[in-house]
């Protein structure tokens, strides 16, 4: 069973690596500008896929082999540029750890009417790009990677650790690998070196990143899920299920992405491999059907939900407009009883 495991995460880490270059190529290669945009868009789409491998790597359940999951996790993580180490300290540590719990994790944190209100303006026309539906791009590129993830600084940076040096100069190289492929690439085939620059790096990078910020942003913002600006208050609601959504899909798309939707599974347990998520997504359902939040995907309802969800009124749990009407009723939320103190 072992063995079966690992042999099977290895070949999916083969077959996405496989298309993702031939996807790469295929912008060189061909030059129709349509065909090349085409092709872009699939490879961008496959570095998505790729870093859901990577994803269950760090979490340690790619393969039962801690270390080997170290190693596989950094080459899937290649393609997105994300520094694994850090990622691993953000997604693993701070997401997991206190999801949806503000100050704490970062991903997606909506603000307060007080802390909008306190923006600069260009800040405020930022905050509403981010959530006006079409931000996912540039929120996950500024917010996440540029500030989180690639080489941060100052209050950004989590601690000072060798590895983490380590690891971004291992996905600049990559980076530079990359770009200097498509330049030789280009001069070999007498084509536009920016056009094979903007067709092999640029566009399926950008795919990338709107991909994992729509991803993340469907995950755990929704008309329904709360969010806590108080640890103890978060600690008794227990969040750990009422603050993920499973978005449902058409069929082949859970498969296409590699089952990272059945999202309330993995939350409640981060050992579950990729391909085990929807029959235990099920097994969750059935048990507790009347806390997990299923959503059917719909355009309508995502756009509907940046509009809902632009603000949020932490002491009555609810969310508000950028003018700070609430736009949603306010979320019960049922809390355990704070354990008693014996006196003696």
């Amino acid at each position: 069973m072992t063995e079966a495991q690992t042999v099977r995460a290895i070949i999916l880490l083969l077959i996405d690596s496989c298309l993702w270059v031939a996807s790469i190529v295929a912008t060189i290669y061909f030059e129709n500008i349509v065909i090349k945009l085409g092709f872009a868009l699939i490879a961008g789409f496959i570095i998505g896929r790729i870093f859901i491998l990577g994803h269950d790597a760090c979490h340690q359940s790619f393969t039962p082999h801690r270390n080997l999951n170290k190693i596989l996790g950094r080459i899937a993580f290649l393609p997105s540029l994300t520094p694994y180490s850090l990622w691993d300290i953000g997604h693993n540590v701070v997401h997991h750890g206190q999801t949806n719990l503000k100050g704490f994790d970062f991903v997606w944190a909506p603000l307060s009417k007080e802390e909008y209100d306190a923006l600069p303006a260009w800040k405020k026309m930022l905050e509403r790009h981010y959530r006006s539906g079409w931000g996912p791009v540039a929120y996950y590129l500024i917010e996440i990677w540029w500030k989180k993830l690639f080489f941060p600084s100052g209050i950004n940076q989590p601690a000072s650790r060798p590895i983490f040096i380590k690891d971004n100069y291992l996905v600049s190289a990559f980076a530079l690998i990359w770009i200097a492929s498509l330049v030789a690439g280009s001069i070999a085939t007498n084509q536009s070196i920016a056009i094979g620059l903007l067709t092999g790096f640029v566009i399926p990078y950008l795919f990338w990143n709107g991909m994992i910020g729509f991803v993340v942003y469907v995950h755990h913002t929704h008309r329904a899920v709360a969010w806590y600006d108080n640890k103890s208050e978060w600690l008794r609601a227990q969040p750990f299920v009422s603050t993920t959504v499973h978005l449902t899909f058409p069929k082949p798309w859970g498969a296409l992405m590699h089952h990272i939707m059945e999202h309330t599974a993995h939350h409640v347990d981060m050992s579950v491999p990729l391909y085990q998520l929807e029959s235990a997504q099920k097994r969750l359902e059935d048990i507790l059907p009347e806390r997990i939040i299923v959503q059917p995907f719909s355009w309508k309802w995502y756009f509907d939900t940046a509009r809902t969800c632009q603000l949020y009124d932490f002491k009555e749990k609810a969310w508000l407009s950028f003018d700070g009407q609430k736009t949603a009723e306010s979320v019960r939320v049922v809390l355990t009883p704070s354990p008693s103190r014996e006196t003696g």
